[in-house]
């Protein structure tokens, strides 16, 4: 899955917004630590007020719902922020349904099974793979009940994005 996640931070000096000015830079947070801390230094060394050496993440954009502290170190941010840009949409499901816990999304994702209409779709496409199903019997077959059985039995876990987008994921 490629990418639509241009993940960025935008940082300020404190010593600068403690004195009543507003001095930051926004900075492309797909980029390795030492790069983004020599931007900081950069944006610290360009401040109103001489010797700056603080900063917070004021705000952030395209982290996917994930939540970035004020205060968050730059490797988690880099980690986050290139595990948006390397998996895309999919790294966005798996932080929200994981509460930004980045090893669990990591996790969850290996268990991926794929995006479907419906939970039902995906239980049908199961059926098709797993067992031959004679053409008279194919009409029988409860897919939604099939596919309420996978869920509370635990065999996948469900992350619903919107109309006919069901992201499905084997259990654990």
């Amino acid at each position: 899955m490629t990418t639509d996640f241009e993940p960025r931070i935008y940082v300020a000096c404190l010593a600068a917004y403690n004195n009543g000015y507003l001095h930051g830079a926004w900075i492309d947070a797909t980029q390795g630590v030492s790069e983004l801390q020599d931007q900081v230094n950069s944006m610290l060394a360009a401040s109103p007020i001489a010797g700056a050496e603080e900063y917070a993440i004021h705000d952030y954009e395209d982290f996917g719902g994930a939540f970035i502290s004020e205060y968050a170190g730059l490797p988690d941010v880099s980690e986050i922020a290139s595990f948006l840009a390397e998996h895309g949409t999919l790294a966005a499901v798996t932080l929200k349904d994981s509460f930004g816990d980045l090893s669990a999304a990591r996790s969850m994702l290996e268990r991926y099974a794929g995006c479907y209409i419906s939970v039902a779709a995906f239980a049908e496409e199961c059926a098709e793979q797993w067992y031959e199903i004679p053409d008279q019997l194919a009409y029988y077959i409860d897919y939604e009940a099939m596919a309420r059985s996978l869920q509370l039995g635990g065999e996948i876990e469900v992350v619903t994005e919107g109309f006919e987008e069901v992201h499905i994921f084997w259990g654990q």
